[in-house]
């Protein structure tokens, strides 16, 4: 256990859509914060001495046999708790209070009032907006707790029972839709669980250095470099405890973005010094991924490859017992690795769900915990150039997942002068830090289209672009009309194969950012 990760919250999961926005917000205030399962024992939550315990929401109701099980020693601890939605009627519920079935429920914005003054509501206004969604109510509050905040419906709000640390919410303080949720949210923090605001990239940093060495002793570690930023904050990570000892390796798929591994390796060696070399493998990679059109199985053939192409090339460098790479938490949730039979798999990350069983290397992740923004901080902390920090996301199988069906040397080289231009134009217009991430999609699809008197039949290209905070949930980017003109008449006058350009205009969830 990570002497930073003691004294933080536990967010418990019940199957919220919101839950990886109560980690996010709790970590906004400094403070670190870890999403386990709903099943998660007292014992393995206590080893991490959290100063408090969140319930999150979830589809389930406190009457159904299915409902998720917990560990209810956790109701009775030192630490505070705070339940949100489903949590406030499984702590109701459990304190023998009325929970009754709902019969139309609260969905969206509600407004609430505040009863009494109280520590959860501090500088918070007698009325406000907030964001509701569920079905089932609390109708009598247990023995011994206080009714904080009632809607405008009448249904009970928030309650507690401030000798024992008890909190709960009906609505969600961890959606911006909440007027002050914000607020709330640290008054449960600082005001009620003593939560110190400890967890920043400067501490980050000094933790992953002592791990790294203490773990590594006088072995020798191989730093995976993509292009990206993550793994290449890995990489300045890594050189910055070890030095010598690790060698930063940029393996070429073939599958990367225009010029990106020359800027990649420059900005690494030249700006910072680190001892990077490159790799082009990108034959072995496209014969592999040759008539694969599945992009789970796509996921994973680069995956498999990219260990193998780790293991040999690293016979020739020296003698490597541990890999370094850039996996990021929404890499762990999203490939359904962190918090057990709450989660679902939405996609095989590469370097989570695709890894092969048998590979030689003890894997180091020194990022695993973070989300994009925290790295982006660590990064600037750590003294890399904002053309790297600064760049959009790009994920480790690449074109690959932009490229739906078939991929071919000719439909890559499509891509990239396509995606390029895409850009470079949102440069040009000041629109490209406005944006989260944005690239390009070749779809398998041909359109017929007219060119100079002539039929043509060729490719149609999509276009993404989100605003986000950590890729956990995005919404599209409301490109202007003019931008999104001068987009797409490029692209069709100066990209051979391409004869359409669409805008994809949908958000996470329902959607992921990337198509595959």
């Amino acid at each position: 256990m990570n002497e930073s990760h003691k004294h933080g919250v536990v967010v418990l999961d019940f199957g919220s859509q919101y839950t990886q926005l109560i980690a996010r917000r709790i970590r906004e205030n400094n403070v670190f914060s870890e999403i386990l399962p709903h099943s998660t024992t007292f014992s393995d939550i206590s080893e991490r001495e959290p100063k408090a315990v969140i319930l999150s929401g979830g589809p389930s109701s406190v009457f159904d046999e299915s409902a998720y099980k917990y560990d209810p020693e956790i109701l009775s601890a030192d630490f505070a708790v705070m339940g949100i939605c489903y949590g406030l009627q499984l702590m109701a519920h459990h304190f023998k209070g009325t929970v009754e079935p709902g019969t139309h429920g609260e969905y969206g914005f509600a407004s609430v009032k505040v009863l009494k003054e109280n520590s959860l509501f501090a500088s918070v206004p007698e009325e406000s907006k907030v964001w509701m969604s569920h079905m089932d109510r609390v109708s009598v509050i247990p023995d011994g707790w206080e009714k904080l905040a009632e809607s405008s419906n009448g249904i009970v709000a928030s309650m507690c029972n401030p000798a024992e640390k008890l909190y709960a919410t009906q609505f969600h303080p961890e959606v911006a839709h909440t007027e002050f949720g914000q607020e709330i949210i640290r008054n449960f923090l600082f005001g009620i669980a003593g939560c110190e605001p400890a967890w920043n990239p400067g501490a980050i940093i000094e933790e992953q250095v002592a791990l790294i060495r203490e773990k590594v002793g006088d072995g020798n570690v191989l730093c995976g470099v993509s292009g990206g930023v993550d793994s290449s904050v890995v990489s300045a990570l890594i050189h910055k405890a070890l030095g010598e000892q690790c060698t930063s390796v940029l393996i070429d798929h073939g599958l990367m973005r225009k010029n990106e591994a020359e800027t990649c390796v420059s900005a690494l060696r030249e700006g910072l010094g680190v001892h990077i070399e490159s790799y082009d493998e990108s034959e072995i990679f496209l014969k592999k991924l040759q008539g694969i059109t599945d992009p789970e199985q796509k996921r994973k053939i680069i995956g498999e490859q990219f260990i193998r192409s780790f293991e040999r090339i690293s016979q020739s460098l020296g003698d490597f017992s541990f890999l370094a790479q850039g996996t990021l938490y929404p890499d762990v949730i999203e490939s359904g690795s962190s918090v057990g039979d709450t989660a679902e798999v939405i996609k095989s990350h590469h370097n989570v769900g695709g890894l092969p069983d048998d590979m030689k290397f003890d894997l180091i992740e020194p990022l695993r915990d973070l989300f994009k923004d925290e790295v982006r901080e660590v990064g600037r902390e750590l003294g890399l150039p904002d053309s790297l920090i600064g760049r959009h996301p790009f994920p480790g199988p690449g074109l690959a997942v932009r490229i739906l069906g078939d991929i071919t040397e000719e439909r890559l080289d499509t891509l990239r002068e396509a995606d390029d231009i895409f850009m470079s134009i949102l440069r040009e217009e000041g629109l490209y830090d406005d944006i989260w991430q944005a690239f390009s999609v070749l779809l398998p699809v041909k359109t017929v289209g007219v060119m100079g008197d002539q039929r043509t039949y060729e490719d149609v290209l999509a276009l993404r672009a989100v605003t986000s905070t950590d890729g956990m949930t995005a919404d599209w980017f409301r490109m202007p009309d003019d931008v999104l003109s001068k987009i797409s008449n490029k692209i069709v006058n100066s990209v051979r194969g391409v004869n359409r350009v669409v805008y994809d205009i949908t958000s996470k969830p329902p959607g992921t950012i990337e198509w595959e």
